[in-house]
């Protein structure tokens, strides 16, 4: 055992302790933390900003442009080191502390870990408020701090030098938890960071964290396999939670050992790659029809590792079965009883493991023969349908935006890895993307967060050196956190952007119609004489705005065009974006419409024609919802 002690400052022993901190996974071993972003201010310059100079050797400091952004750079990273790895997010008090809150409701909706070290103030209190506190005059230990509680996994306030000592053990037990990892903060009030303390040497000697993968219960597993063989329409509904448990092969020998179709949400979509004869495609109002249309007459549904978000389940319409019933393999019990289901509750690559073993262990178990030639069939027609959608006849036509994820889908192997999180685009993509490696795929749909893309890229590229690595993006998005495009140029990694001008929101311009809201708000134009923005589109070039961040930028006008300039900045070794405007007229061929509801409430009373018809629609999809119980 080391003994004795080490006299370093609050910020200085945390930096030290996190640098020794590793996770093993199935004989894997790798930092926790091996890297910290950060932007300075008053509340962490002196403290961790001095104590990343002093231990820059061991501990990498990361510049970053916005708080936010540096958040989700650190997810895109986390998720892409399937969340063994993660960085840490250091930043001043005041705003750029409540900065950090989207990016955490992110990392923790998707169970996905980062360390965030926001600035506090004084703990002593000497000065009271100081520069940029908010005083709440009925509590004086509360901060803007106190806003990232409910978005954080764990949360606490290091208002001595030796609180650190369990604090920190507490944060990185529950960053490495795959059961309860999410945004994890650690509030620094600037004084105590800067304080000098005898730390026992033993706080500082690595320390390995084993991902834990809990097997099933016995009697859960036998209650799980008698569902299954009793079965006849049995689906699979595979979420993130059998990528970040590394299950995919384990599903793929459920599927190959059963014939039970796989549907994929979209954190869990490239599970299964697209080739693979149970792979049925998205789920829900993303989805596609073959896996809807299954999800509707599954007597059976097998969730791994999902959520079940009202996406998914359609709002609670989707699983039409009159004696459906679920079983849910997740690593957590809230996720395993939703939808009053058979709970199985396990890592998903040890259940997965055990439930296939089971099933085939005395008389082979496998789905109906004409249930498989069912499934086939239609996703072979499905195939066709994106297919359609996919197709440029005229390769001197302003391209749709389906016919650029087409066009990127012709260039691609399964070294790419394709990022979105926001507007049309996530639907678009689910629907149609062809999955070619389990990592490919990369959706942040849990939040759906604008502005997530460009930075998320930043950090997936860091995890993946080496592999082309495009970030999506509509120009709603873009408009809303470009900055990081600088923070690429200067470590020179050669992400690719892709900018799809569309003039305006185009998800909640649509759905905005279909709501009778009659699509308010949701262009980018300017205002028309009667005080509406319906004007001309707004004249500005987000091209030139990458440009003048330091991207190199292909500009592309035709289906021919964006080809070749997908094609070179795939080829290019330096940050590359392809600006291209879509062609939105209704009359062209879009991609196919959605195959399940999705439940946004409508107005009950209205007086315009738009809003009464769209509650009669309403009307009638709420009648379809069912309570599973």
């Amino acid at each position: 055992m080391t003994t004795g002690t080490r006299r370093l400052t609050t910020a200085q022993a945390l930096v030290a302790f996190l640098a020794r901190q590793y996770t093993e996974r199935d004989g894997r071993r790798q930092r926790l933390i091996p890297a910290v972003w950060g932007i300075f201010g008053h509340g962490n310059v002196a403290g961790i900003g001095q104590a990343l100079v002093e231990s820059a050797a061991e501990m990498p400091y990361l510049q970053g442009r916005n708080e936010q952004a540096m958040v989700h750079a650190a997810v895109g990273y986390a998720r892409q080191s399937g969340r063994l790895s993660a960085h840490a997010v250091t930043t001043s008090i005041g705003p750029g502390a409540t900065n950090l809150v989207t990016g955490a409701a992110l990392a923790t909706v998707n169970h996905l870990p980062v360390l965030l070290l926001p600035g506090d103030t004084f703990a002593a209190r000497p000065a009271d408020p100081v520069l940029q506190q908010i005083e709440v005059p009925a509590a004086g230990d509360v901060t803007v701090n106190d806003c990232l509680r409910p978005v954080s996994r764990y949360f606490d306030r290091i208002t001595r030098p030796e609180a650190l000592v369990p604090a920190a053990l507490q944060a990185v037990r529950t960053l490495t938890d795959p059961a309860l990892t999410g945004a994890v903060t650690l509030a620094l009030p600037q004084d105590v960071q800067a304080q000098a303390y005898d730390w026992p040497r033993e706080f500082f000697a690595e320390r390995v964290w084993y991902v834990r993968r809990p097997a099933p219960d016995p009697g859960e597993l036998d209650r799980a396999v008698r569902a299954v063989r009793a079965a006849r329409r049995p689906l699979i509904v595979a979420g993130g939670g059998v990528r970040h448990s590394g299950a995919e092969e384990a599903l793929a020998a459920l599927a190959d050992a059963t014939g039970i179709p796989v549907a994929t949400t979209q954190a869990g979509k490239g599970v299964l790659c697209h080739d693979h004869p149970a792979e049925v495609g998205g789920i829900g109002h993303t989805g596609t029809a073959t896996a809807d249309a299954l999800a509707r007459t599954a007597d059976l549904v097998i969730g791994v590792g999902t959520r079940y978000t009202d996406f998914t389940t359609a709002s609670g319409t989707l699983f039409a079965h009159p004696d459906v019933r679920f079983l849910n393999l997740n690593i957590t019990g809230f996720d395993a009883h939703k939808l009053g289901a058979l709970p199985l509750v396990a890592d998903a690559r040890t259940a997965l493991e055990a439930l296939t073993a089971a099933l085939t262990e005395t008389t082979r178990h496998r789905v109906a023969p004409a249930h498989v030639r069912e499934y086939t069939a239609a996703k072979e027609a499905w195939e066709r349908r994106v297919t359609a959608a996919f197709a440029a006849p005229d390769p001197a036509a302003r391209p749709t935006q389906a016919q650029v994820v087409g066009a990127l889908d012709a260039l691609v192997t399964g070294d790419d890895i394709l990022i979105n999180a926001a507007g049309s685009l996530p639907g678009d993509l689910h629907r149609l993307w062809r999955a070619r490696s389990p990592d490919q795929y990369h959706v942040e749909y849990g939040y759906s967060c604008m502005g997530y893309e460009i930075p998320a890229a930043i950090g997936v590229q860091l995890a993946a050196p080496g592999r082309p690595v495009w970030a999506l993006v509509g120009d709603g998005t873009y408009l809303m956190n470009p900055t990081e495009i600088v923070t690429a140029v200067q470590r020179e990694l050669p992400v690719k952007l892709v900018v799809l001008q569309n003039h305006g929101y185009a998800s909640i311009g649509g759905l905005s119609a279909q709501v009778g809201a009659e699509r308010l708000g949701t262009a980018y134009r300017m205002r028309a004489p009667d005080g509406t923005f319906t004007g001309e589109p707004l004249p500005i070039d987000l091209a030139a705005n990458a440009a003048s961040l330091g991207m190199r930028v292909l500009r592309a006008e035709t289906v021919r065009d964006l080809r070749e300039a997908l094609a070179e900045a795939r080829s290019s070794d330096r940050p590359t974006c392809v600006y291209v405007e879509t062609e939105t007229a209704d009359t062209l061929s879009g991609p196919p419409p959605a195959q399940a509801w999705w439940d946004v409430p409508v107005a009950e009373t209205a007086t315009r024609p738009s809003a009464l018809k769209a509650r009669e629609e309403y009307d009638r999809h709420v009648a379809d919802r069912r309570h599973h119980l």
